[in-house]
């Protein structure tokens, strides 16, 4: 206790610094996470969270026994998936190049190029998809099809397409963000691991094989670990307002959020909603820990914890 009681009094500054943070986690994190037992009620308003009618897993099942259930669960997963690989060969390439791209050009022409993709992607996600997609005036249908002599496509009424414009639309939304994460490994890297690389007669290529790649070993599995978390969640407005909520494309687009949210708004069923947030949640947690638990069983120095 003493001992306890003499680091408080040599670190207080820094425990002091630490108070709004933890403050900021309480509130935000751990107290609503009480509201959790309205997934086994029967909400209602007059009755309130804790007075509402207790159900049991009935709000589970009614995720379950739908026959949309296998289509959104597979969705999600799937994006998902493909989400994670493709974002991160891809982010960690774009690294790459722009750290060649900092070794030949100037510092601030570098600091540019990385924060254009990340600005662009959050224009394009909010305006410009539809412009490009649009049936009568969309620049695919106007000024790309024709050059080939192909007729218009209504995209919005054809469902095959959505997964590759999905993919595409996320990686452009995402990889400006997710590739600064890698470089800023790339920069810590010790130069001199290149330096003895080249003198050892390396090339670009095997230097990136051989000293970058394993350094970012690290990074790119933590990163991974906390993606799987989300593995059962999706981007929202990516899966409801690029579609535009087409029904004709709901096949390929619907996931569990999509399908919660249109479930909430035609039922006002919060109960529901609550339960699929749970299962999400919960799933995702024993996923991290198993994938933690894999990856510290083969290198304990790559796991979270």
């Amino acid at each position: 206790m003493q001992k306890a009681v003499k680091v408080v009094k040599k670190y207080w500054p820094l425990y002091i610094m630490f108070i709004p943070g933890l403050a900021y986690l309480i509130i935000n994190n751990y107290i609503p996470m009480t509201g959790i037992v309205v997934a086994f009620k029967q909400y209602n308003l007059r009755d309130g969270i804790y007075g509402s009618p207790w159900i049991g897993l009935s709000n589970f099942e009614y995720l379950f026994k739908n026959q949309d259930a296998w289509v959104m669960t597979r969705n999600t997963i799937g994006y998902n998936l493909v989400f994670i690989v493709l974002g991160t060969v891809l982010a960690i390439a774009v690294a790459i190049i722009l750290n060649e791209v900092r070794a030949q050009a100037a510092k601030q022409l570098y600091q540019t190029l990385i924060l254009i993709p990340y600005l662009i992607s959050m224009v394009v996600v909010s305006y410009l998809v539809f412009a490009f997609l649009s049936d009568g005036n969309g620049f695919i249908n106007k000024s790309i099809l024709p050059l080939f002599g192909l007729e218009g496509i209504s995209w919005y009424n054809e469902a095959q397409y959505w997964p590759v414009i999905l993919t595409i639309v996320y990686i452009w939304k995402s990889i400006g963000y997710n590739c600064i994460l890698y470089y800023a490994t790339i920069c810590g890297i010790d130069r001199s691991l290149y330096e003895a690389a080249v003198v050892d007669g390396a090339n670009r290529w095997q230097q990136v094989w051989n000293v970058t790649l394993p350094c970012l070993k690290s990074t790119i599995i933590i990163l991974t670990l906390m993606s799987l978390g989300n593995i059962f969640r999706s981007d929202f407005g990516l899966f409801y307002q690029v579609t535009m909520n087409s029904g004709t494309i709901i096949s390929t687009t619907q996931t569990i959020d999509t399908y919660v949210y249109r479930g909430l708004m035609q039922t006002s069923n919060i109960g529901m909603s609550s339960a699929a947030g749970v299962y999400q949640s919960v799933v995702g947690f024993i996923l991290v820990l198993s994938a933690n638990f894999i990856v510290r069983k083969l290198d304990s120095e790559s796991s979270l914890f």
